[in-house]
């Protein structure tokens, strides 16, 4: 192996020592900004980020003109990334691609020739297949390039050159919206409506203090390519636009169609006759797929998370049509659309984020009025180097129009030097005072240009353009007329996308959403009747119909009846333990009576050594007593005694030895509570000595000396005490003078009526 020369470098003497962290944030930083200044922020003056610029100038140059012929998309992508954009071709069409469909752009700047996707989500055609060009507001945009508006840069390898920004008046930020994320900021603006954003732009010309508020009184909001629903309240809305920062709910729209005048003729239900209805949705939230929203909602189907809803369709063609078929004709129509807006992506909501580079590449969140200060600032430099530019070739024009009148006027003298002389150039210029320019114009004019040598017109030629001079100095000495000139302008831009036209008809409502009233999933279960069977056991299930509770039931071999009790379906069932929890389950979750049901603690988390003590329906604004074994208690709110999640609530404090064995729900008339113990001892006392609790052990109710409590129970005291008889008879008895027996709560009490049940169990 040969050893190297001396005169070879050693490579390690190239390796620079530094810290790493410094090493890693210098070259973060750039990274950085070039994401944030090159890549992903539009540029306040024309909306466009570098790609799309790129990709309209590449068209541009390709002479893709609204009026020409399309152009394949390849041959676009291929000159974008070979000549100005040196990334993935992929990225570059994708670009080109949202350019182009009229669902992601407000004002589509490419027109496309064949499948260039959908609102369903698929994807456009390979580049080989598609082909494009520009449409009219692409034109508008670019309006100017050739007139010495804006700075032109090389590109990235030098061979070409670009223009830093378009011209145009075409105000495409805030028409045409952008979103975009960068390292440490982002931008998403929506799209919004050119007649708005022209008085908006007039309004803040003629009064630069105009307050924001009157900007929103002709600047609405957003106006979206798929059109929906703005929900958000005016106030709202304007806020977040004068900080440049917010958001906003936006809605599809439940609507059947147009009539002639644009405006949707209902809220969306269709009648089908006898009773029978369903509801359409012609509009979706922007850059909602539609495909993607019907998996949704058919996932809620399957799931039963939506049971108002019986089925989805999608009956789309040109015009799209989602079509809702509710469960029954008796379900509210209001309660699933508010059901569908929380549910699915039939409402989203858009972050409003107008984050731009300005005029120095600069990015900042601004306003809507300092943004559209920045792009006045800026239509009026493009208009003065507009006109600077223009009085040059006018200054260049009149010269030569000076010598075309010499050359006229001396014709033969001219073609007598021309023919005689070997430089007639100089003698030129000598005999008539011509320069250097108007001598070589005249030499290189071609002599059936000679017949064009008019004097009169050369005249008028000369006396038009000095007038139009005149008034472009006018112009450039006057901020009033250059104002006055950018006004007329954009008033006829406004009348080219104006109300009246199909493409500025504004499409999204700004309609503040009536106040949502409390949404429940318990109010989508269809209303029926049920019989609840809890078995010895823990085995439920639930009976259709209000079945007698009598009634003899199947069960398992060694189990049997414990708790029956009629419900409807919209109920909620309080289960209560011996370990003082309670515990919720859905009437409608109950399995079928068909079987043996389910194991009730497969639905809810019960401990194993807990028994079931009381199985009672919830109802709204019910109390229930509570008591212990050992004689303590009180009265409990039913609504209190929900619990949210599988594990229960804890309500009664229970320790060893101690344990919860009565829950009777207090039917309003009752006064008074009657008390049994162990000892066959009974008291009666005011319902009023009990107190109201969430959760606690209570108080004491009687007093043993031996024992514990049996029962107890709540009745009307001048009704008296009722208890069944025992036998087959089913007869019940009643005491009516129960004044021996009532006394303070906490009494030992003494020994019951005749005939009182053996069992002390009321």
């Amino acid at each position: 192996m040969p050893s190297p020369t001396i005169d070879e470098p050693d490579p390690f003497d190239a390796i620079v020592d530094a810290p790493f962290d410094s090493a890693l944030s210098e070259r973060y930083l750039v990274y950085a900004l070039s994401t944030i200044t090159a890549r992903s922020l539009p540029d306040l003056r024309d909306g466009l980020k570098p790609v799309h610029r790129r990709l309209l100038w590449a068209m541009r140059q390709l002479k893709l003109d609204p009026a020409g012929a399309f152009k394949k998309s390849a041959r676009v992508v291929g000159d974008v990334i070979g000549k100005y954009h040196p990334h993935g071709d992929a990225s570059v069409y994708d670009a080109m691609v949202r350019l182009a469909q009229d669902f992601s752009l407000r004002y589509p700047l490419v027109e496309g020739q064949g499948n260039f996707g959908n609102i369903d989500g698929d994807n456009a055609a390979a580049y080989r297949y598609t082909e494009a060009r520009l449409t009219k507001t692409a034109i508008r945009l670019m309006a100017g390039l050739d007139e010495g508006t804006v700075d032109y840069i090389p590109t990235y390898n030098g061979e070409e050159e670009e223009p830093e920004i378009f011209p145009g008046l075409f105000p495409n930020l805030l028409a045409n919206g952008a979103s975009g994320i960068a390292v440490g900021m982002a931008t998403n603006i929506p799209s919004h409506n050119v007649a708005e954003i022209v008085d908006a732009t007039l309004l803040l010309i003629d009064n630069p203090q105009v307050e924001h508020a009157q900007l929103m009184e002709v600047f609405h909001g957003p106006d979206l390519p798929t059109g929906g629903v703005v929900v958000d309240s005016p106030a709202a809305i304007s806020a977040a636009y004068e900080t440049g920062k917010g958001s906003m709910r936006v809605r599809g729209r439940f609507s059947t169609g147009r009539d002639d005048g644009g405006e949707w003729e209902d809220s969306g239900i269709e009648k089908l006759g006898s009773g029978q209805w369903q509801l359409v949705v012609s509009e979706i939230p922007y850059q909602v797929q539609k495909g993607k929203l019907i998996e949704q909602v058919a996932q809620l189907i399957a799931d039963r998370k939506l049971p108002i809803l019986e089925d989805v369709r999608d009956e789309s063609d040109e015009q799209l049509r989602i079509v809702f078929v509710p469960k029954s004709r008796n379900v509210d129509p209001e309660l699933l659309k508010e059901s569908l807006f929380r549910l699915t992506d039939l409402e989203v909501r858009f972050g409003l984020n107008l984050n731009v580079l300005d005029a120095h590449r600069t990015p900042g969140v601004l306003g809507l009025k300092l943004l559209l200060q920045e792009w006045v600032i800026a239509q009026i430099d493009i208009l003065i180097r507009r006109s600077r530019h223009r009085l040059e070739k006018i200054s260049a024009r009149l010269e030569l129009l000076e010598g075309y009148i010499v050359a006229f006027l001396n014709l033969d003298r001219i073609i007598e030097i021309i023919r005689t002389e070997d430089e007639p150039k100089p003698i030129m210029m000598a005999e008539f005072g011509l320069t250097d320019r108007q001598a070589e114009a005249i030499l290189n004019m071609r002599l059936r240009s000679l017949r064009k040598l008019e004097e009169m017109e050369l005249r008028q030629e000369r006396d038009e353009l000095l007038a139009e001079q005149e008034e472009l100095n006018k112009l450039l000495d006057s901020p009033a007329r250059q104002r006055t000139r950018l006004k007329r302008d954009l008033a006829a831009l406004r009348k080219d996308y104006g109300p009246e036209t199909a493409l500025g008809r504004r499409r999204t409502t700004i309609a503040e959403a009536a106040p949502t009233r409390e949404f429940s999933m318990d109010a989508m279960i269809e209303k029926a009747p049920v019989t609840v069977i809890l078995s010895a056991r823990g085995w439920i299930r639930g009976a259709s119909g209000h079945e007698p509770l009598d009634r003899e039931y199947k069960f398992k071999e060694g189990d049997g009846p414990a708790f029956a009790l009629h419900a409807q379906t919209t109920d909620k069932l309080l289960i209560a333990c011996d370990n003082g929890r309670f515990y919720t389950l859905g009437a409608d979750k109950l399995p079928s009576a068909r079987g043996f049901g389910e194991p009730i603690r497969t639905m809810l988390d019960i401990d194993a050594e807990a028994q079931i003590v009381a199985l009672v329906v919830h109802r709204a604004g019910a109390q229930l007593l509570l008591a212990s074994n050992l004689g303590r208690g009180f009265v409990a709110e039913s609504a209190e005694l929900l619990a949210e999640t599988r594990k229960g609530r804890a309500v009664m404090t229970t320790k060893p030895g101690v344990r919860l064995c009565v829950v009777r729900e207090i039917p309003e008339s009752h006064d008074h509570i009657a008390v049994v113990g162990d000892n066959r001892k009974l008291v009666v006392f005011s319902l009023s000595e009990m107190p109201l609790l969430a959760k606690g052990q209570g108080v004491a109710l009687q007093r043993y000396r031996d024992g514990g409590m049996a029962d107890a129970t709540t009745f009307r005291l001048d009704e008296g005490l009722s208890w069944k008889m025992g036998g087959e008879t089913g007869r019940t008895r009643t005491e009516s003078d129960m004044r021996l027996w009532k006394v303070a709560r906490g009494a030992a009490g003494r020994m019951p009526p005749n005939g009182f049940p053996r069992d002390n169990r009321f």
